[in-house]
């Protein structure tokens, strides 16, 4: 890994590129608890293959990025009710994160591509920053409203457990973990989950700021009201047999997105799995296309 760092605010960001800066950049936002090794480098490198500069990061509290130790997490009891005493930061703030991580490239539009949290981070930086971004796409993701996208109830478990203690245990959790999330309808590569598990514990797990990501969700409400001021070309993609984010959350999100298209991968789960790359890769391109001819009807309008 080529792993560079930003200085954005009174966060420092880890990050890392692939392909040429000169090309439209693909800004990647990972998810909940989830390092930005996620973004598998075959699939970054296959996206910088058609055309794009791919920026893949940790969120604040993730990886090798910031974190926010001075701050507890919430306990179940607060995670329960949705009374969470002490919110360290929002979805917004993690949103302008990814927007001050452009700045610090020198990028002034990005494609913008979120994965379930992140997927929820990328719809606050399109309805926030909407001259920042190209085109975006919200992949296994929802709106935060209450009664979208809630897990299925044998999930529960995995948010509850106390942290694993040791590498070993960590790595066991997460393939136990996408057994039950991950894609029925495609093939579950283990010995990979088993490296990107022990590589995520060599860069450091923070079981703490995934309770405090998890806080900023829970705190930052529906976004339903916020979602209907993006203008974007936006594309969702979300699996049908999801059971982390269901369906539900898929469809609201394209639902409260003025002109937003919805994409149902038979099959998919909660993961990226590397059947779904081709259509996933093919997706994120044809919805840059569309940004830019939206871009050109823009310009000449004006």
């Amino acid at each position: 890994m080529d792993e560079r760092f930003a200085t954005v605010g009174d966060v420092t960001l880890c990050y890392e590129t692939f392909g040429d800066p000169a090309d439209q950049a693909v800004l990647l936002v990972m998810g909940l608890g989830t390092q930005m090794i996620a973004w598998h480098e075959e699939l970054c490198a296959g996206l910088a293959d058609r055309g794009f500069f791919v920026i893949r990061f940790d969120n604040r509290d993730i990886g090798r990025s910031t974190r926010f130790d001075a701050v507890a997490p919430p306990r179940p009891l607060e995670l329960a009710t949705r009374r969470i005493r002490n919110v360290a930061y929002t979805l917004n703030d993690m949103a302008d994160d990814a927007v001050g991580l452009l700045d610090a490239l020198d990028i002034d539009r990005a494609h913008v591509v979120g994965a379930s949290m992140g997927g929820m981070i990328a719809q606050c930086i399109a309805a926030r920053h909407p001259d920042r971004v190209r085109t975006l796409v919200s992949i296994m993701s929802t709106t935060g409203h209450r009664w979208k996208g809630q897990p299925a109830v044998r999930v529960y478990p995995f948010l509850l457990a106390k942290p694993p203690r040791t590498k070993e245990e960590s790595v066991e959790r997460l393939v136990k973990l996408f057994a039950v999330v991950g894609s029925p309808g495609f093939e579950r590569d283990e010995d990979e989950l088993r490296r990107q598990g022990a590589l995520a514990w060599d860069r450091g797990p923070s079981a703490a700021g995934t309770g405090r990501q998890l806080a900023a969700i829970l705190a930052s409400g529906d976004r339903t009201p916020d979602l209907s001021r993006i203008t974007a070309p936006t594309l969702v993609i979300h699996g049908t047999k999801d059971r982390l984010v269901r369906p539900s959350g898929g469809k609201a999100t394209a639902n409260a997105i003025r002109g937003a298209r919805l994409l149902m991968i038979d099959g998919m789960g909660h993961d990226l799995p590397r059947g779904a790359w081709g259509r996933i890769t093919d997706a994120i391109v044809a919805n840059a296309a569309l940004g830019e001819r939206d871009g050109v009807r823009s310009r000449a309008a004006t």
